[in-house]
């Protein structure tokens, strides 16, 4: 894999680390902003609704800069925002930072899932995703535990801080590794943003967003609401939350790794096996979670299937979104980060059940069969176009590839 591959990889770990530490910075930013922690929580609602909003939106106003400036421009906001934000003693001010980032963030990676394509040759689309996405998985892996401790040692401005110094060497790495000016898949005379568009009249662009979202949301409803299932169903102390979290990443990391090698070539294998395994791991992970070891177990088990099964089902978005070079990206970025955000509120609607903390649980086990039963759907397509590049041609999709 090239080195500016990583070096975008690492630009994710930063902005994967930010999305998501402040799980565990509410309380303090909450007492220092004199705000309640419910309010605080909205920070992270406002993350995801940028995420999602800004993917397209922003890649339509960047899809004809060049490459490397967009992608350096939105390192430099994104780090900016993390500034603003940890000097702020205002509530209001920091909200809009965080949406600043999300907007920033969700620029970067639709580029970044596009450039990703073009930095390889056709045929290992799978295997650069892979790397890209490993940055998210790193995050949850080191990025958040280690903001977790630094915020508890040092506040959390500290940790906001920190986030914005990780993306000094992402951007130098940009800079110096990504080519200047346009490159040939960045060349003028590609579809116009109108027919880029119209890709996503297809259905099956719209049935694999709509699976990758269904698992993202199974992924990320228990993920929030994990720390209760470690503290309350096992009976296991608070500093074991970042244990599981940890095995979750770590999972999720290995999920990614072997499904780029296969998400290329044999994506209805990863689909057919991992698809029903992760299903059966939600139910069993709450049926078991009083047992401490079978707990811990699954989490690294259910980390690396959602990540092998999202990230195959998020490769053939950029498969069928071919006739979107410059947009592809932001689709699958759109399809992420609307699992991300509805997938914690259908969560947490659960916990007010009998099921209580193993709620969410359950509510995943559902999301991943209601996304197992629209694939059984799913015809094959006929033919598999390679991942969209800038500039050239829309290709034109077989009528028959859609269900």
């Amino acid at each position: 894999m090239p080195l500016p591959l990583y070096l975008l990889a690492l630009a994710v770990f930063a902005m994967g680390t930010s999305e998501f530490m402040l799980a565990g910075l509410l309380p303090d930013i909450a007492s220092d902003l004199d705000v309640t922690v419910g309010t605080a929580g909205a920070l992270t609602s406002a993350y995801a609704i940028g995420m999602t909003a800004g993917a397209p939106l922003v890649a339509a106003l960047a899809r004809h800069w060049p490459r490397r400036l967009s992608l350096l421009g939105f390192v430099l906001v994104f780090a900016a925002a993390h500034v603003a934000g940890a000097v702020t003693a205002s509530f209001p001010v920091l909200f809009a930072t965080r949406v600043v980032a999300a907007l920033a963030n969700a620029g970067f990676l639709a580029l970044a899932l596009t450039a990703a394509v073009t930095l390889v040759p056709p045929g290992r689309t799978g295997r650069a995703l892979a790397v890209l996405l490993s940055g998210t998985t790193v995050a949850t892996i080191a990025g958040v535990p280690g903001g977790s401790v630094l915020g508890t040692s040092l506040g959390w401005r500290a940790t906001f801080w920190a986030v914005a110094a990780l993306c000094l060497p992402a951007a130098l790495g940009i800079l110096k590794g990504i080519p200047a000016g346009r490159g040939d898949d960045e060349a003028p005379g590609g579809p116009a943003l109108r027919t880029e568009l119209a890709q996503l009249t297809r259905p099956r662009l719209i049935q694999m967003m709509l699976l990758g979202a269904l698992v993202n949301a199974a992924t990320f409803g228990s993920l929030t609401f994990l720390a209760p299932v470690v503290t309350d169903s096992a009976g296991l102390g608070d500093w074991w939350i970042s244990v599981a979290l940890m095995l979750f990443g770590a999972g999720s990391f290995a999920g990614v790794a072997v499904a780029g090698r296969l998400s290329d070539r044999r994506p209805g294998a990863v689909i057919a096996v991992g698809g029903p395994l992760l299903l059966v791991g939600w139910p069993a992970l709450a049926l078991l979670a009083d047992e401490p070891v079978a707990l811990l177990i699954l989490v690294f088990v259910q980390g690396a299937l959602s990540f092998a099964l999202g990230g195959t089902l998020i490769t053939r978005v950029l498969y069928e979104a071919a006739g979107a070079p410059t947009m592809a990206g932001s689709y699958a970025t759109a399809a992420l980060n609307v699992g991300a955000a509805v997938g914690p509120v259908i969560a947490a609607a659960t916990l007010d059940t009998g099921a209580g903390a193993l709620g969410p649980l359950w509510a995943s086990g559902f999301l991943v069969a209601s996304a197992l039963l629209i694939a059984l759907f799913l015809r094959p397509a006929r033919s598999h176009p390679r991942p969209p590049r800038s500039g050239e041609p829309a290709p034109q999709p077989e009528r028959r590839s859609a269900a």
